[in-house]
């Protein structure tokens, strides 16, 4: 039923391997969070096209960086930090980032360079020394916008990842990214956990943590579970992979990288930058833990319901009680053409009045990340 290694004879999947596929888009579909999607489409994934090992990455929608949830399988802590930094400092094939704006986002590393593999930095500085010999990378979109990624793995012995292996990946791509895309539509939270003062971490110029702030500690308490690295410099603290990544993005671009993160509690955004001193050379990179803003909160409300800008103006207005002749002169727009928008916004948020879409977006989520922000004064005459 399953592959032992490369494409069946046929070229193509038989009846039995057709029925895991459906059971794989099914699965998809009904993980009930991102952690249970990662480890059932991975199971269900192995069955019909074999992998030695798999990232699997939930990424921000807005710039596709890495945030959480991320599922590393069979492969040792002390390998992480290269697969994490090959993006950001060596690699120049099937970049994720290029792979995002393909016209296919899956490749597998030995078709794409002429069974040349030794032509990706990954390949010398991590596949091999493991006993990989191929890769293939995809990149979980829909709607221009990137939700996650996959790096699966095959070791020397198994054929390399063909054309077949390829679409099948393809055709998950666009239902792990609807499946992740939901998983960012806001929820009831309680904003209780979350505090005002941000956190704050220090990197040195080689990426070694050097100071932490008790509020960062306390913010990085809330993050999802996943990979992290202890920092050499003997502070007592794992840091995710994907705040590694930030700090390191934002070192080697010398610019800032931000990425949003949901936790129990709400959305963080982490933002880095890299200092440098009086001749322009770059020094320690500073990154900066904290609740998201309501303009951060509104970014990722676009990207989950694919709202467009207009829609949001919309939505905004709808939640501070314009009526549609309100909106319409508001926006300069015909009250027709307002109740179109009004009409595809509840169609993309899946509501039928404007209390629904009020409590969906503003009660359930704006509010709690206002409220912090919020000075109550009872008048005293």
């Amino acid at each position: 039923m399953a592959r032992a290694s490369g494409a069946p004879q046929d070229g193509g999947y038989d009846y039995a391997d057709r029925c895991l596929v459906a059971a794989l888009l099914a699965g998809i579909a009904a993980a009930p969070d991102a952690h249970a999607l990662f480890a059932e489409t991975s199971t269900r994934l192995r069955r019909i096209a074999p992998f030695d090992a798999a990232v699997w990455v939930a990424t921000d929608p807005i710039n596709g960086l890495t945030t959480a949830p991320v599922r590393i399988e069979n492969l040792h802590e002390g390998g992480c930090g290269t697969y994490w930094e090959s993006e950001l400092f060596a690699e120049h094939v099937n970049l994720f980032r290029d792979l995002a704006r393909a016209e296919t986002p899956v490749a597998g590393l030995r078709a794409m360079t002429g069974d040349r593999p030794s032509l990706s930095p990954l390949y010398g500085s991590f596949m091999r020394p493991r006993g990989f010999e191929d890769e293939l990378r995809a990149v979980f979109r829909v709607g221009g916008r990137p939700w996650g990624q996959l790096s699966l793995f095959r070791a020397r012995g198994r054929d390399s990842f063909d054309a077949t292996d390829i679409a099948l990946v393809d055709t998950l791509c666009t239902p792990m990214a609807r499946r992740l895309r939901g998983f960012a539509q806001p929820t009831a939270t309680s904003a209780s956990a979350l505090i005002d003062t941000p956190g704050m971490l220090l990197f040195d110029p080689a990426g070694s943590l050097i100071s932490i702030n008790d509020e960062a500690r306390h913010l990085l308490a809330l993050l999802p579970p996943g990979p992290s690295t202890v920092t050499p410099c003997g502070i007592q603290i794992s840091l995710p992979a994907w705040i590694l990544s930030t700090a390191g993005r934002a070192r080697l671009a010398g610019a800032g990288a931000r990425i949003r993160i949901r936790t129990s509690t709400g959305w963080l955004v982490c933002h880095a930058s890299c200092l440098r001193d009086a001749d322009s050379r770059s020094g320690p990179t500073v990154l900066v833990v904290e609740p998201a803003k309501a303009s951060e909160v509104a970014a990722l409300l676009v990207a989950a319901y694919e709202l467009t800008s207009r829609e949001l103006e919309v939505t905004e207005l709808i939640a501070r009680g314009l009526s549609t002749g309100e909106i319409a002169t508001r926006l300069f727009l015909s009250p027709h053409t307002v109740r179109d928008h009004v009409k595809a916004i509840f169609d993309k948020v899946g509501v039928t009045s404007r209390g629904e879409l009020v409590a969906k977006l503003f009660t359930d989520h704006y509010e709690p990340v206002t409220a912090r922000n919020t000075i109550r004064v009872l008048d005293a005459s």
